[in-house]
């Protein structure tokens, strides 16, 4: 099992990402945020709603395999009820890296979602947030990993 650091560093070597559950109304959704951090990072990433076809000034899609070329990566940031579809569609694009957003309550954390990816050799890291790691940690992040460390998980 490797560690959350382990795990984290694996995740964001990727270039291709997506993220689930990035809202037309930006103000209050943590999905947005890591996004945006993400592209202003350099990654390739990609919005997933399945309600817009524009979100942040991007294009939008709406499901993980209507993005050309597929990506490497998913952030999961919905709410849990909908993390299982979202596995499940990562399993059949054999998409093999996906984080279930998490920094207080229940996040977008799905214990069966967790337990399919993982059944089906996807490394899912069922907590925490992205943005709380190195390369795209900001010190608001890296507080938050400290105040929130009961929902980052130790390993993966």
């Amino acid at each position: 099992m490797p560690t959350m650091k382990e795990a984290a560093s694996a995740f964001l070597a990727n270039k291709r990402i997506a993220v689930t559950g990035v809202s037309r109304k930006p103000k209050e959704h943590g999905s947005n945020v890591v996004y945006k951090r993400l592209r202003d990072r350099g990654y390739e990433v990609f919005a997933v709603n399945p309600n817009a076809d524009e979100v942040e000034g991007a294009r939008s899609y709406h499901d993980l395999k209507s993005i050309p070329g597929g990506v490497d990566a998913v952030v999961i940031a919905t709410a849990p009820d909908k993390a299982d579809s979202a596995m499940r569609e990562c399993a059949e694009l054999g998409i093999k890296h996906v984080w279930m957003h998490r920094s207080y309550g229940a996040g977008s954390v799905s214990d069966t979602a967790t337990a399919y990816g993982r059944g089906h050799g996807i490394t899912v890291i069922d907590g925490g947030c992205p943005l709380m790691f190195e390369p795209t940690a900001d010190l608001g992040h890296k507080v938050m990993r400290v105040i929130y460390r009961s929902h980052v998980p130790k390993t993966v």
